[in-house]
């Protein structure tokens, strides 16, 4: 059965014209907006999908974010990859229960926080950072979502050096130049394992898929995702103006077993 909001709830208020504000819930706190003051404990013991008021009138209707509002609204100190791609990396890379997966280029946390709902309590993360701003970032963007009880570790290490892990099911890579990972991908990597990049530019993906012909990896698929959502008002039904087209190239590749 699902809780009541509680101080402490990270929560989204949605105006009439569907603008979103994302807060957290305490006993003193108020929500101030051009439309009015809305004092939190109106929403505090309440269920989701709470409509409350401000003190001007105007309808502020209240949920816990899922996962995609909360990433699409957390603070970033890095660019992140968006939902629509962050659902096909799941299974390009087939991220399954109990895997355990590297993750490089943790930037601000949203990769990080969408491995680990898929990897579950019995699989880990392990996440590589160049930068401990941006890793510091992450963790509590992860914590604030997921809470501390969580299989994550992340380091602040340069992949690029060498990758100390040993027997990973999974490699993710969001870094500008993946093509300098594949070696020390071989070596940690279990036979059958995925790597899987994402990239903003062609370019790179050229450099990277050359780098990958000449290597122990197999199955290679490059390709991107675009996403179009619908009007629909009545019987008036047409695609909307506007779509998140090109946003990046999804790589991935298989590692093969060693020829005898």
């Amino acid at each position: 059965m699902a809780r009541p909001l509680e101080i402490g709830d990270t929560i989204l208020l949605e105006d009439n014209k569907r603008r979103r504000h994302m807060i957290t819930l305490s006993a003193e706190g108020e929500f101030h907006t051009h439309t009015g003051v809305l004092p939190h404990t109106l929403l505090i013991g309440k269920p989701e999908g709470t409509v409350a008021r401000t003190t001007r009138g105007s309808k502020l209707t209240a949920f816990r974010p899922t996962l995609s509002e909360y990433i699409l609204k957390m603070p970033r100190g890095a660019q992140v990859i968006y939902p629509k791609d962050l659902g096909p990396i799941l299974m390009l890379a087939d991220i399954f229960p109990g895997a355990r997966v590297l993750e490089s280029g943790v930037g601000s946390g949203a990769l990080t926080m969408t491995l680990l709902r898929a990897v579950g309590v019995t699989g880990s993360v392990l996440g590589y950072e160049i930068r401990e701003d941006f890793a510091e970032t992450a963790r509590k963007n992860v914590e604030g979502f997921l809470g501390t009880d969580i299989p994550l570790e992340i380091e602040v290490r340069d992949i690029y050096e060498g990758i100390p892990a040993e027997g990973v099911d999974r490699i993710v890579l969001d870094l500008p130049e993946p093509w300098r990972v594949v070696e020390h991908a071989e070596k940690c990597l279990s036979p059958g394992g995925i790597l899987l990049s994402y990239l903003p530019t062609i370019g790179q993906v050229g450099l990277l898929r050359e780098r990958l012909e000449d290597s122990a990896f197999g199955m290679l698929e490059s390709l991107e995702v675009l996403h179009r959502t619908w009007h629909v008002e009545g019987q008036s039904i047409r695609p909307d103006h506007r779509m998140v087209a090109h946003t990046g190239f999804l790589t991935h590749a298989r590692l093969l077993a060693p020829n005898e």
